[in-house]
């Protein structure tokens, strides 16, 4: 085949009727070098995505390197640009294309490779011919080769519907990104923003501001502004695919700054869900917790969360599931707090990071006596990711509740609410000194519950004490 041939060659004269179905009459392709990995790769990789794995795991799982995973992901805006099932038996696999090879390298004939991959004679024969490796100026079947050619040839490039139809396309940038206007139709300009580097929304910096309706608002709109007008119609997952989908040439990767999320690349649902919490492992999952702390009979079993307030102000709340009496944690802030910017990964100024929460909470708890602190129960932030080291000072087990689960550490979640009577939302909290949390934790032990027989936390919590002396 020539190098400059653009043009479909035309049959020889006498050659079979299966010329005319060969890929050999079809215009040169292109060499490859070195073929990217098969259709069934990257199924697999996508898949991972979906399942909320990263793109460097889901890379390592599939045995591509970790670049060639990122530049799948963003070439297509983080969204499966090859549909997930898995292709009919009616076509030739990967593995079974290894198999050709393999048994063609060993001179094995048409009709016995059939025969053993359990394939028609005709679909070997026009595998044979259409996809060999025709680099060296001979035909050489390469399984990796032929992958890569049926992939080729099997593209059906469909153009975007917002291509085609301008006064569709018009629609939706108008709805998306067009100007905010006053009532009597001027545009307000809004704050001037840099030019869009490809990155997410910026943190805590003015947006530009523009109409900013939804794909989805677009999408349902049009049938109410044009009933009648059935071209006026498109999905609003064909406008997220425009907007995210590099190649489609519909609308520009900038319009992604109009959208709500602000972002770049669309995150896959299950890994959105992917909190960080690596230090919550399986054994210290609120399932693991003893039986004896679910029905409150034995005291020493614990619940305990933070209440936050502004500028990072929090308060640390520790309630005994038995008699439901309080301790209020002290957390102020830390020196150079307010003085200097804060540093990325750096140590958190706020009073509550893990060092701090760690010492905090300790203090609290050795006050107590060792039979009245077995476990405690938190909720799954970061500020008690040290809690290994907080059960070897203080002897008492950590268990972690469930993600969004509040209703596992209801007493807690009952005593927060009591305690927003004197630490109201939006107002700082390290306004209070620990001898004004104590004093509040009195007020809340000394009102007598109904759960309690009418007695009060701090009488019940005295009893615990005698019957332990």
């Amino acid at each position: 085949m020539g190098r400059s041939n653009k043009q479909t060659r035309q049959a020889p004269v006498g050659a079979r009727r299966q010329w005319a179905a060969d890929r050999a009459l079809r215009p040169s392709m292109r060499s490859p070098g070195r073929p990217e990995p098969s259709r069934a790769v990257q199924r697999d990789f996508w898949r991972r995505i979906a399942s909320g794995a990263t793109t460097a795991d889901a890379a390592e799982a599939v045995g591509v390197s970790w670049p060639v995973g990122s530049r799948w992901f963003r070439h297509a805006g983080g969204m499966p640009p090859i549909s997930l099932d898995e292709p009919t038996g009616r076509y030739l696999s990967f593995t079974e294309r290894e198999e050709i090879a393999l048994l063609r390298a060993q001179d094995v004939g048409v009709r016995e490779i059939a025969r053993r991959i359990g394939r028609d004679p005709g679909t070997i024969s026009r595998e044979l011919r259409r996809n060999a490796a025709t680099r060296s100026g001979t035909q050489v079947y390469r399984a990796g080769v032929a992958q890569w050619k049926a992939q080729q040839a099997a593209k059906r490039p469909k153009t975007a519907k917002l291509v085609d139809n301008d006064r569709l396309r018009e629609y939706v940038q108008e709805r998306l990104s067009g100007a905010v206007r006053r009532p009597d139709g001027t545009a307000v300009a809004g704050p001037d923003t840099p030019a869009w580097k490809g990155l997410n929304k910026p943190h805590r910096q003015d947006r530009r501001w523009a109409t900013a309706w939804s794909p989805e608002q677009i999408s349902h709109r049009l049938k109410v502004d044009f009933p009648e007008d059935e071209s006026m119609r498109i999905s609003h997952e064909a406008i997220y695919q425009s907007l995210y989908i590099e190649g489609r040439g519909a609308l520009t990767r900038e319009l992604v700054t109009c959208l709500r999320t602000g972002r770049a690349l669309r995150v896959p649902r299950s890994r959105s869900q992917n909190k960080p919490q690596g230090h919550v492992t399986a054994d210290v999952v609120i399932s693991e917790r003893p039986a004896e702390a679910e029905d409150r009979a034995v005291p020493g079993h614990w619940e305990g969360d933070l209440i936050i307030g502004t500028g990072r102000s929090a308060i640390g709340t520790l309630v005994e599931r038995s008699s439901r009496s309080t301790i209020l944690v002290h957390l102020p802030r830390l020196e150079g707090w307010g003085e200097r910017p804060p540093v990325k990964n750096g140590p958190s100024l706020g009073g509550y990071g893990a060092v701090a929460m760690n010492a905090a909470l300790t203090t609290s708890m050795t006050t107590l006596p060792e039979q009245l602190r077995k476990t405690l129960t938190w909720d799954r932030g970061k500020e008690l990711s040290g809690h290994a080291r907080f059960a070897l000072k203080t002897g008492t087990r950590v268990f972690f509740a469930d993600p969004h689960s509040p209703w596992q550490r209801p007493t807690n979640e009952n005593t927060n609410g009591l305690l927003r009577q004197y630490f109201p939302k939006g107002t700082d909290l390290s306004r209070w000194s620990a001898e004004d949390l104590e004093a509040v934790a009195l007020a809340i032990n000394n009102r007598p519950r109904k759960v309690l027989g009418w007695r009060t936390p701090a009488e019940v919590f005295a009893e615990q004490l005698r019957s332990l002396q």
